[in-house]
């Protein structure tokens, strides 16, 4: 068979470049399959042929290096292979249309680059006659004018996805792809490259600003940053155009990253507006996947009324609209932010309704112009990005040592997007002069960073392969992040239990310590609810982590990269019944994720399809239904180790299939939040290798009730157990108490409890007893002096309990008692001199005059004084 070199191999590169054109454009009027991206390549050409046919006409007098014109003509053979190969691909082989549309577009990519290095080298060796220089000026005067032209050609290119999504069936390709690495990701992605249509189009526009903070609970304002930019005009604007007469709503638009919700929560915190609104405030994020019983519950929540109990989202609508006209009775203004053109009819549902004192600030990355004319939300100015840079790469600091013009170089591939100039400028900050100029000639041999989304996510996968370099845990723990619900707070105790079984963390605070790197990288964001954030006593339960839309999508889209097969992470999102096709159509082809997440939303009734994970060993299952059942498969799974089960809303859900844990022989750690817990005797599951459970938000009121069946023969081994918001739980289950193997038992914000048993003696082996914020505690049983092993024991914020166990001073091992808000505690039993290992109490200083009296003999005991600080971040403390 002939190829082009045996038919080219003496020809130029100019005729090379007319053979190709020519073959594009054949191509063009024959086949379909690459219509709009073939037009779009043979734009950019014409834009490259006047500088093509100079370099071949002056190339014998301007000298031109043999090999560089060598590396031309064999970069037009190649080209040429790729359009013939092209036309022999069918419509149906979505693998090969998707792998050379790739070539195509690196093809066009590399020859920009061939021109420029032509370029270069004919400036350079133009300079030996009088008459070479002056055609050098000449030819360097047509090259500048024609860079414009190559430039314009590749943000042609650049926007050959949006063509590309009807020539090949929903996949997406970007320029940048080519750029960052598309030709190493498809050899891995071999037929399965509709796995990849999916993650690239999830990734598709979800830019938006972190300066603000997202997703208030409870419809409750975000908080706002101090560090803001670029948004005091727009507030000014904003102001005049929804507050004025006859205006019900406006629709804030923007692409992604533009800062939308800090400009809304800008909004609502503003003076004027505050004296209008007063309390009636609100501010929900809708998100993609809107759920309308959660947006009421919301609304009613904040205002501290009966959530009425939806059956249906027709009685759901009902009660909106009651709530708004009681509410609106007074001025009333509604945020709804994040919002998808899926829920342009909740926008429809609200213009209908349309009240005198009621206003709709709606956010969105579409305009909505049937609602009336949109706010669009600029980009920042250039003295407003660099501002926003200074800040974030703390190029303000006297020590800072790099240049101005390089700063700006970087700052001009952020285009004014307050997300990226943050991601970027936290990434660079302190890093020597040398890690800036690398990553700003990474970002020249593609397109711009923002020339769209993806360019976005590129970046800031550069900032995690950084991050890789330097710990390969934590690259991994942001990766699982992606595991739970969009725009939902994320507890740090359920990613505690993940990535101590995952990666091996024995200690709490090492993976507190991993979101701190991630949160002062820009790669998530920490929130502590609790009233005293900085007290270290290994209390995470009101440790919360967020993680912005593009993140998520981010870490979705690197861990989607492999097959099905081979994924590390397989995160499954549902609506309804609809499972993926991959999924149901599986010929039992075993997958080897370690790590398995699935999401189902309110409409969810489906029988589960089998499915093969014998390497998993963690499993994730977020549900909002309000009856689910355990996936029969998990019995397959035998090196399952952690189980995360959590109910969205609320109130909690009902879930069935219990026994069927029986069957995981290596569960090590069990969470359930908002599950009713069901009746032991009716559904005993032994689990003998468990060493930590923990309840959150449970109905567990009944699960210990006229039970026949001996708790420790069921849990043998349980070391740890966590106890948190179950507010139905009046008196401790003495059966507990038969568990000689705990170590740790936390019982916190259980506001019902009253008392527990006295067989609480019976737990010898306990290190840490934390009974925090139970408000009806009021006394303990005198075996609580049986506790010898007891080292750490914690009261807090008990405020009925009016006197300490006579007998205290029996927990000699105790070194630390923290007691601060105990505020009806009268004196201190004289046994507490026989604590001689008591390094420290923690109390406000009423309780410290308690302890003066004997101080003199415990010599070595720390009283500390602690004032709780004002901190609203508790307003968000429960996720719906």
């Amino acid at each position: 068979m002939v190829g082009a070199d045996d038919v080219f191999g003496g020809a130029g590169g100019g005729i090379l470049f007319t053979v190709l054109y020519d073959l594009l454009k054949e191509l063009i009027s024959k086949s379909m399959i690459y219509g709009p991206l073939l037009k779009d390549i043979l734009s950019a050409l014409d834009s490259y042929r006047p500088l093509i046919k100079q370099i071949e006409a002056s190339n014998e007098e301007l000298g031109y290096r043999k090999e560089e014109v060598e590396k031309f003509k064999a970069h037009m053979k190649e080209g040429i292979k790729i359009v013939k190969k092209c036309s022999k691909v069918r419509k149906w082989n979505i693998y090969k249309k998707y792998k050379y549309a790739n070539k195509l577009l690196g093809w066009d990519s590399a020859l920009e680059r061939l021109l420029k290095v032509l370029q270069a080298q004919g400036v350079r060796d133009g300079k030996e006659t009088l008459l070479s220089v002056k055609r050098i000026e000449r030819t360097v005067t047509e090259i500048e004018m024609n860079s414009s032209i190559l430039e314009s050609g590749v943000e042609i290119l650049a926007t050959t996805s949006r063509h590309m999504e009807k020539a090949l069936s929903g996949v997406e390709m970007r320029s940048g792809d080519v750029l960052e690495g598309m030709y190493r990701i498809e050899d891995r992605v071999e037929t399965k490259s509709c796995s990849m249509e999916a993650g690239i189009k999830r990734i598709e526009d979800r830019l938006d600003t972190q300066n603000g903070a997202k997703g208030g609970a409870w419809g409750v304002v975000p908080e706002l940053t101090q560090f803001t930019v670029g948004l005091d005009e727009p507030l000014k604007e904003l102001k005049m155009k929804l507050l004025k007469d006859g205006v019900s709503m406006l629709v804030v638009t923007a692409p992604g990253g533009c800062g939308k919700t800090t400009l809304a929560t800008k909004f609502c915190q503003d003076g004027q507006v505050k004296d209008k609104f007063k309390n009636n405030i609100f501010f929900v994020t809708v998100s993609k996947k809107p759920n309308l019983n959660l947006i009421v519950e919301e609304l009613y929540q904040s205002k501290g009324s009966q959530v009425p109990d939806f059956q249906n989202e027709v009685i759901a609508v009902d009660c909106l609209h009651e709530f708004l006209n009681q509410t609106g009775k007074n001025p009333l203004l509604l945020v709804l932010d994040d919002v998808w053109s899926e829920s342009e009819s909740l926008l429809e549902m609200f213009d209908e309704w349309k009240m005198p004192n009621c206003k709709i600030l709606v956010t969105s990355r579409f305009a909505f112009p049937r609602f009336g004319s949109p706010y669009n939300l600029k980009s920042l100015s250039d003295e407003e990005a660099m501002a926003l840079f200074i800040h974030s790469a703390y190029l303000g600091d006297i020590s800072s040592h790099v240049p101005e013009d390089l700063a700006r170089q970087v700052l001009k591939h952020c285009k004014g997007f307050p997300l990226a100039i943050t991601v970027v400028g936290r990434s660079l900050c302190g890093q020597p002069i040398e890690i800036w100029q690398k990553r700003l000639i990474e970002w020249s041999k593609g397109s711009s960073i923002l020339n769209s989304d993806h360019d976005l996510l590129v970046c800031l996968q550069s900032s995690l392969d950084a991050l890789e370099k330097e710990s390969i845990t934590i690259k991994e723990c942001f990766l699982d992040l992606s595991s739970f619900l969009e725009d939902q707070r994320i507890p740090a105790t359920t990613l505690i239990d993940i990535w101590g079984e995952s990666y091996k963390i024995d200690e709490d605070w090492l993976c507190i310590a991993n979101l701190c790197e991630l949160t002062n990288r820009n790669l998530a964001n920490l929130i502590v609810t609790r009233k005293d954030p900085r007290e270290v006593d290994g209390y995470y339960t009101e440790h919360f982590v967020t993680l912005h839309d593009i993140l998520r999508e981010l870490a979705i889209y690197l861990s989607s990269v492999e097959s099905i097969e081979q994924r590390k992470r397989l995160i499954i999102d549902m609506s309804g019944d609809h499972f993926p096709e991959w999924w149901t159509e599986q010929k039992c082809q075993p997958i080897n994720a370690h790590l398995l997440s699935i999401s189902t939303d309110g409409n969810f009734s489906s029988k589960w399809p089998n499915m093969q994970l014998p390497q998993a060993e963690v499993v994730i299952l977020n549900f909002q239904s309000k009856k689910y059942a355990l996936p029969t498969f998990l019995e397959k799974m035998d090196k399952l180790k952690v189980l995360i089960v959590t109910k969205y809303g609320l109130l909690p859900g009902e879930l069935d299939n219990f026994p069927l844990l029986g069957s995981l022989l290596h569960l090590k750690r069990i969470r359930f939040e908002r599950i009713s817990i069901p009746s032991i005797s009716k559904s005993p599951v032994q689990l003998e290798s468990l060493e930590k459970i923990s309840l959150f938000m449970c109905k567990i009121g009944q699960a210990f009730s006229n039970c026949a069946v001996k708790l420790v023969d069921l849990l043998p081994n349980v070391v740890e157990m966590n106890i948190d918001y179950c507010n139905d739980l009046v008196e401790l289950p003495a059966m507990l108490c038969d568990l000689i193997s705990l170590k740790k038992l936390s019982i916190t914000n259980s506001h019902k409890l009253s008392a527990l048993p006295e067989e609480i003696g019976k737990l010898v082996n306990l290190e840490m007893l934390r009974l925090r914020s139970c408000t009806d505690l009021s006394e303990f049983p005198d075996s609580i002096q049986s506790l010898i092993n007891l080292t750490y024991l914690d009261i807090s914020d008990c405020f009925s309990i009016k006197e300490l166990p006579e007998h205290i001073g029996g927990m000699r091992s105790l070194e630390v008692l923290n007691m601060r808000q105990c505020s009806r505690l009268q004196e201190l039993p004289t046994s507490v001199l026989n604590l001689e290992q008591l390094k420290e109490v923690i109390c406000d200083e009423e309780t410290r005059v308690l302890w003066e009296p004997f101080l003199s003999v415990l010599k070595y005991t720390h009283v500390r004084v602690v004032k709780d600080d004002i901190n609203l971040n508790w307003l968000h403390k429960f996720p719906t």
